[in-house]
């Protein structure tokens, strides 16, 4: 077992994975590359629990795995300063290490899907990460990709280039500084193919629209974000209610954060 490895809960682990690097993509928004073991156990759309190196920091953070190379044993991570926390995250250096459980959640459904589907993915704003390592997977199995990206300005956009690798990518911005002015709903409306799967990540107003548009879809998925305590479904800090159900619940931490479309209460 690696040395860095401390323990193991079921298919969680908690490790010191080492810092390959870092570096500012945008405005207060970091893309943050560990190496580790836990990269051979990841999948799209899945999370990791990062410890603060800082003792008056008591939780963990939640940030979205945004793409994997087993190979390399490497993982990305992007994540936007939102309070001292993730500030410190920022201040981390190459060969630093930090304190990592995962990886958590359950990911995408990629399953069966081949050159003759088309699947369209839509992603908003610091939602966006989650989504290129879905691409990635998708592409290399020659599926039709189009990929719809909201922000509020151009300055908040990020993974444009790494996107269009991987698909035909449209972009939108609220402000109309770039790309095609309003929200993705905009350029939605207007697709005329029909998509096998759906896959989306983004701010709660989006999620509703996901939800409301695709509601019956077989195949259309959310990534929700939630505060987070345990981030392993004890604390129940990160509940959804269920449509026509007063008494059951599902966990972000621990049922989601990937969840069908019409399975939860936006």
């Amino acid at each position: 077992m690696n040395p860095n490895c401390k323990k193991r809960m079921g298919a969680i682990r908690v490790e010191n994975m080492k810092i390959v690097a870092q570096k500012e993509i945008a405005p207060a928004i970091f893309e943050l590359v560990l190496e580790g073991e836990m990269v051979e156990a990841m999948k799209a759309g899945q999370f990791l629990h990062l410890r603060v190196p800082d003792d008056a920091h008591l939780l963990r953070r939640p940030i979205s795995i945004s793409s994997i190379d087993k190979v390399k044993k490497q993982c990305h991570l992007i994540y936007r300063i939102e309070g001292s926390g993730t500030a410190i995250f920022s201040s981390l250096k190459t060969g630093d290490s930090i304190d990592v459980m995962g990886p958590q959640g359950n990911g995408f459904d990629l399953s069966d899907l081949d050159k003759q589907n088309r699947v369209l993915i839509v992603g908003g704003g610091i939602g966006v990460p989650p989504l290129l390592e879905v691409a990635k997977e998708l592409h290399e199995r020659g599926v039709k990709i189009t990929t719809v990206l909201g922000f509020a300005s151009k300055n908040a956009v990020i993974l444009e280039d790494e996107l269009a690798q991987y698909s035909q990518v449209l972009v939108t911005t609220d402000d109309g500084s770039y790309g095609i002015k309003g929200n993705v709903s905009v350029v939605i409306k207007e697709l005329e193919n029909e998509f096998d799967a759906i896959y989306s990540c983004g701010a709660p107003g989006m999620m509703k629209y996901i939800n409301q548009s695709f509601y019956d879809h077989p195949r259309a998925y959310l990534s929700l974000e939630s505060r987070m305590a345990c981030g392993m479904g004890a604390c129940y800090a990160c509940v959804l209610k269920v449509p026509d159900s007063e008494t059951v619940s599902q966990r972000v931490c621990e049922d989601g954060p990937v969840f069908k479309t019409g399975t939860v209460i936006l």
